[in-house]
């Protein structure tokens, strides 16, 4: 039987809880569990919170990698377990905020004169972070730097910013992340970018900074090379919960963003979800609401529909947080559960010109996660009817999408923020962090490795040794063509010729590589050769 107004009225006022602490709200009010559903979890929800109290006192909760787990003493660096940790923190936020203004005032500048574009070399958690904050918050008339990414080890794309940047290298500032140093993608970006400094006849070291682990690959590089500055990446800190470390604030602060908001939004959000009350504890509610919708085994979608511009990369980036630490196969005790949550998302109203069809009318896999910002800009809006604005269609779209939903019996969470700042971002990163920790413990996995990651990294390095081997055989016998089960056999693939066939393809189709594909009967029967 459908609700009536009256009875969803009365479960929107049962559900409907505000944080005015951190400018937070959240309605559980569209999602189906029963009303003895938080005392039904009260157990879980205990040893939730028993285990994440541990993990913000130094306990190691990444145990397969023997690490202790501290992203939440970066905005709160008391809460460390060890001085040298303190310390590290804060000299970590002096020397960003120095270094910054040093930049800023032109004192550090590059060979053109003062640094005015910037450019992030970075993939995954040091990327993404990254990203998502200077959309959500820069400004293309108040930003002190236009920022540039290298998220990948496209060439194609690589060009495309290289392009964009133009013959203003000598005033872009690099920042290079990688926490090893190497990590495949980020070394591939940084040597593509010394290349294209050195076309230009400038030094790149002169206009790069490290981000990185102390000792690593690339820290010992960045000292061999009189890089600009370094800045520490630290075992306890993840890639994909590193955004409030120096991966995330020096982009924004070069950048012009307030980074000391950004963290007292993450600190205010940490002390609100510290409470061992879920009626009181948004991070706490989101992780039951994904374990009740999900069914403890994450078998719905969850969609991200922000309802601002701004966050448009919000969705991005909790794929990363999300399904990177909770896509797990085993869990603690080693059995196979195969665990995860798939994330997707764009913005609203857009989606309702794209997908909101099916999830209105399709298959009901999932469950939608509206993120509402009252305010609609920061100066006065125009009517574009009497007595309504641009804004106030947004906010009708955003109710009507989220009605339509429930009447076609699909379910929805409602955050709601006041305006998209640095404090809410803080805010919003620190809930989605400690939600993730929650629903971890709820359903027994580790979410904070990440051993699939690792595993695509090693067949990627298996795939370039295949490639190397083709080359250099075929180099010994230049212009003698060979199929690709022939070329699998000389270099003792035989077992893997699909891999050889693919690479054969794919080097064929780069006229600078000297490597020649001659047609044959079928696909298959095509031979290759240097030339």
């Amino acid at each position: 039987m459908k609700a009536t107004p009256e009875l969803l009225w009365g479960r929107f006022q049962k559900y409907f809880h505000q944080f005015p602490a951190i400018d937070l709200s959240i309605d559980l009010s569209r999602v189906n569990f029963p009303d003895d559903y938080f005392s039904s979890m009260e157990p879980k929800m205990k040893a939730a919170f028993t285990a994440m109290e541990q993990l913000e006192r130094g306990a190691v909760s990444n145990p397969d990698e023997g690490r202790r787990v501290g992203h939440y003493w970066l905005r709160d660096p008391e809460r460390a377990p060890v001085p040298e940790m303190v310390n590290a923190i804060k000299s970590t936020i002096e020397a960003i905020q120095g270094f910054v203004a040093d930049v800023h005032l032109g004192t550090v500048r590059g060979a053109s004169g003062r640094f005015r574009k910037l450019l992030i070399i970075g993939i995954g958690g040091s990327a993404l972070g990254p990203q998502f904050v200077s959309r959500a918050l820069g400004s293309p008339l108040e930003d002190r730097m236009k920022v540039y990414f290298f998220d990948n080890t496209d060439p194609d794309g690589m060009d495309f910013v290289l392009d964009s940047i133009g013959d203003a290298l000598g005033e872009t500032l690099c920042v290079v992340i990688s926490k090893s140093g190497g990590t495949q993608e980020t070394r591939n970006g940084m040597l593509e970018t010394k290349a294209a400094y050195e076309r230009s006849g400038l030094k790149f070291e002169a206009h790069a900074v490290a981000i990185t682990g102390e000792k690593s690959a690339l820290d010992q590089l960045a000292v061999s090379g009189g890089w600009l500055k370094r800045f520490p990446m630290w075992d306890w800190v993840g890639g994909r919960t590193s955004e409030l470390s120096a991966v995330g604030l020096l982009p924004a602060a070069l950048q012009g963003i307030n980074i000391t908001a950004m963290l007292e939004g993450a600190k205010a959000c940490d002390v609100v979800t510290r409470s061992p009350q879920v009626e009181a504890n948004p991070a706490a509610q989101l992780a039951l609401m994904w374990y009740h919708i999900g069914g403890g085994k994450g078998s719905k979608d969850m969609v991200i529909l922000p309802y601002k511009d701004r966050l448009e990369l919000f969705s991005k980036y909790l794929q990363q947080l999300i399904m990177e630490s909770l896509g797990k196969e085993l869990d603690i005790k080693g059995n196979v559960v195969n665990q995860g949550i798939a994330v997707y998302g764009n913005k609203g109203s857009t989606d309702q010109h794209a997908y909101v069809q099916q999830l209105r009318d399709g298959i009901n896999n999932f469950f939608v996660t509206f993120v509402e910002v009252l305010r609609d800009r920061k100066g006065t809006s125009m009517t574009v009817e009497p007595h309504v604005t641009a804004g106030d269609y947004l906010n009708g779209f955003f109710q009507g999408t989220r009605r339509a939903l429930h009447e076609n019996g699909r379910e929805s969470i409602t955050l709601t923020i006041k305006e998209v700042s640095p404090f809410s971002v803080g805010v919003l990163i620190a809930l989605y962090e400690r939600a993730v920790g929650f629903y971890a413990s709820l359903v027994g996995i580790n979410a904070y490795h990440q051993p699939g990651v690792e595993a695509g990294k090693k067949a990627a390095a298996s795939v370039v040794s295949i490639q190397c081997k083709i080359l250099q055989t075929l180099a010994k016998r230049k212009g003698k063509a060979a199929t690709c089960s022939e070329i699998a056999a000389m270099i003792g693939s035989s077992s893997d010729v699909e891999t050889v066939f693919m690479i054969c393809e794919h080097l064929a189709a780069n006229s600078d590589r000297s490597f020649r594909r001659n047609v044959g009967a079928t696909p298959f029967e095509a031979t290759y050769e240097l030339i």
